[in-house]
Order: structure tokens, then sequence, then C-alpha cells
């Protein structure tokens, strides 16, 4: 329903209407969005360097995404696929078997949100491997379901005042120079979890971010990778992959895995998969997906064929307006800005990337320590200049940057004109705090 009414007064009724748990970032209510840009009620323009949290990887209403959802509304909009299927959910399928890497026999299932994708993808591995463990890491970001809270690596504010977790959770460090955690550092944790937490052979499953992204962008170095298929093969342990935020061309591959020698046992995906659609999937070897028990799998609105509808469209733009290819050289664009800004900015501490998935993170020069302050205040200058960011981090101290991918070369050179002046006139440490 559209309204008439100015952020101040949809603010008011906001925060009369709606719990503060669910939190807001800005008090810009958006009337109209296109690519890379947003319009909010008041008439202002931002250009959209959020992306929905990697949701918009085609940017906002993509003709073809929107054309595709047209023509789906026109035949029926919801049955439940496990009451009278449809053949789009197959087709979605089995064009997710074929993307995804490996080459062995997969399939796949379909949900609605990411966190609801982590969940069945325990499901599955407790089915398959009749235990009950799992394994997760530091930092990391699994969803907002109670499962899912108990896989993330960060308390504040996911964990925090919602009780205990569920048990059998078990995290290690996340491997990052900026952390001061080596690979070594990570493996040698996890076989000391074996000898004094949890039997190896009680281990359903590891699960990991390769890019993490509420604990801030940390990019998992090959070694670990390697390392954990050969400590996965060696227990009887599967290897879970969670691509929500990174799969779907934004690392300069179909799926950041495609950057590592190694192969999953199951996948996780959402965000880009539909457009902004609600839609996500588990993909996995098929001995393991079978697993399940008829009926153990699915939901109400699981693989809606609106959403599916988009999905297929979103596949189908990323292949033709050549989206992976795109995603590398936006990406380099912004890491060479950010390089050549760190030379006059000294609390810049470290600038780092997997395609289009960017990050900047800060400290305070003297001390080394994380500087949450200068992120968002940066953060804020931004927006007031009309450029909308993302912070993240254990401790709030990173800028991430998930930009459509379609955005175009004139928007995305203003976007970082704009950041640049951000960066200059609210980084420095020698502000009044």
């Amino acid at each position: 329903m559209l309204t008439t009414l100015n952020a101040t007064d949809l603010e008011r009724r906001r925060q009369a209407a709606c719990p503060p748990g669910v939190a807001v970032q800005t008090d810009r209510f958006v009337k109209h969005a296109q690519n890379a840009e947003i319009w909010d009620v008041d008439g202002r323009r931002l250009i959209d360097f959020a992306g929905g949290i990697a949701v918009l990887a085609t940017g906002h209403r993509h003709p073809r995404v929107i054309e595709a959802v047209k023509q789906q509304l026109d035949h029926f909009h919801h049955t439940c696929f496990q009451v009278t299927p449809y053949e789009s959910y197959v087709t979605l399928c089995e064009r997710l078997n074929a993307l995804t890497p490996g080459a062995f026999e997969k399939r796949t299932a379909l949900f609605t949100t990411g966190a609801e994708a982590v969940e069945n993808a325990v499901k599955v591995a407790r089915a398959a491997t009749g235990r009950s463990a799992m394994i997760a890491f530091s930092g990391a970001f699994h969803g907002r379901t109670m499962m899912g809270m108990a896989l993330t690596g960060k308390v504040n504010p996911y964990k925090a005042g919602f009780g205990s977790m569920p048990g059998d959770v078990w995290h290690v460090p996340f491997p990052a120079e900026a952390l001061r955690v080596t690979v070594d550092d990570s493996i040698k944790a996890l076989e000391q979890l074996f000898k004094t937490d949890v039997d190896p052979r009680r281990v359903a499953g590891i699960i990991i971010e390769l890019v993490q992204g509420e604990g801030g962008f940390y990019v998992a170095p090959q070694d670990l990778l390697t390392r954990l298929r050969r400590i996965c093969d060696e227990h009887g342990i599967l290897l879970i992959i969670d691509e929500v935020q990174t799969g779907f061309a934004r690392t300069g591959q179909m799926f950041a895995l495609g950057h590592y020698p190694v192969e999953a046992d199951l996948m996780t995906m959402a965000k880009s998969l539909a457009g902004g659609f609600p839609l996500s999937a588990l993909t996995g070897r098929a001995t393991l997906m079978n697993a399940a028990s008829p009926g153990g799998l699915g939901g109400t609105y699981a693989g809606s064929p609106v959403a599916v509808a988009a999905a297929l469209a979103v596949l189908d733009v990323i292949k033709d307006e050549r989206l992976i290819e795109r995603a590398n050289a936006l990406g380099q664009t912004m890491v060479d800005r950010l390089n050549s800004l760190q030379e006059s900015i000294a609390s810049i501490r470290e600038v780092r990337a997997l395609g289009a998935m960017v990050a900047v993170e800060f400290s305070d020069p003297a001390t080394g320590l994380p500087a949450p302050e200068i992120a968002k205040r940066i953060q804020q200058c931004a927006l007031e200049k009309g450029l909308l960011l993302l912070t993240c981090g254990v401790n709030g101290n990173v800028i991430r940057f998930l930009f459509p991918l379609t955005t175009p070369d004139a928007v995305f050179q203003e976007g970082l004109a704009l950041l640049e002046e951000a960066v200059r006139e609210c980084g420095q440490t020698d502000r009044p705090r």
C-alpha cells in the first residue's frame, strides 16, 4: 500500500507498531527502487551498496525477473508443492544440481529462508550419519532460528537474551590475519575439541561460510578447506558449505566453492537465488539427501511457484549478462579505490575481497584496537550523502559492500565518489568521539 506520509510520521508509526527487536538501520522508508537506486517517501535518492543484504545480485526490479513473476501469477501463485507439484520446482532443482560444484549425483530441496536451508542441512546430516553433533566457526552467521543461533558464532545481537541454545553444537576459531588466528590455530582447536569435548564419531557435520558475512568478510584460506575435507573424510563427517550470502556470482564464481579445490557434501543457498523473492535451497550428494524419510523435509511455502519463477529468471540473467565477470570487474575497481584511500587514511586497517564481496576494516592506528565508532560514523556520513552501506564484524568495525552486480558504471562510480568523501570526512581518528 502506497502512503503519502513522510518518513517522520512513518517512523512514529513503526515505533508504535513494531518491536525494537526488529531493528532498522535507517529512517529512509522506501517508495520506489530500480536496479541500484532507491527513492524514499520524502523523495531522497540512495545509491544501494547494501543490496538487501546480498539479496539483489540482479538489482531491484530486474525486468526479466518481474516479467517471469507476472507470467507465473497469470497461472497460479500457490498450491504447496507437497500437495500438487509443479514443473518449475523440478526444473530449478535440476539446474541447481547441475550448477553447484561436484561431479556426483545430487538432489535439491527448496525452502523459504537461508536459516531454513541451514536447519534442513542439519536434519539431513543427522539423518544420513546417525550422529547429532555439529561444529561451526566463531564469527559465523547461520540464521536467527534456534539451531541457526546455536551455529552462529556471534552473541550480540543474535543470541543475547534468548536463553540456552540447542545442544551438541561446538565452535572453533575462524582463521584470519586480522583476528591473529592462523589455519594451524583453527585445526589445532578442532583437534583439541575432539580430544576434550566431542567424539568425532558423534559429529554429523562441520558447517562453514567461505566468506564470513556478519563475521567481517574474512575469506577462508584454501589450506583450511583442504584440511577440513581431509578431517571430514577421516572421521565420516559431512562438510557443509553455507553459500547463503556468497552464492550466485557474488564472489566472481557462481558459488564461492568454485575458488576451492574441494567438494562439499551439502550446500545451502538463499539470498540472491530469487532476486528478492523468499526462496532457499539445499543441494547435496544424492545418497545423503535421500536419507530423510518422506515428509521429513519441506514446508507449506517451501519452493513457492512465484519465487521459483523469479529464480529461474535470475539464473538466466546471471548467464546472459555475464554477472560473474561483472562481479570480478566491479570488485577489483572498488578494491583499487579503497587501497588508494588506505594510503592516506590511517584508520583503514585492511581491505579484503573475493570478487564483489568487498570489505574495509577500521582500527585505531594508535592502539591497533578495532574502531567500530569510525565504521559507524562513515556509514552515517555516507547515508547523509545518499549512499547506503552496511557494517559487520564481531566488533562492528567493518564496512561491507554488497551492491547489485547490475549496477551501471556511472552509478557505481558515483557511489565510489560518495564513499571516498565519507571516508575522508569521517574516517579520521582525530575527530571528537
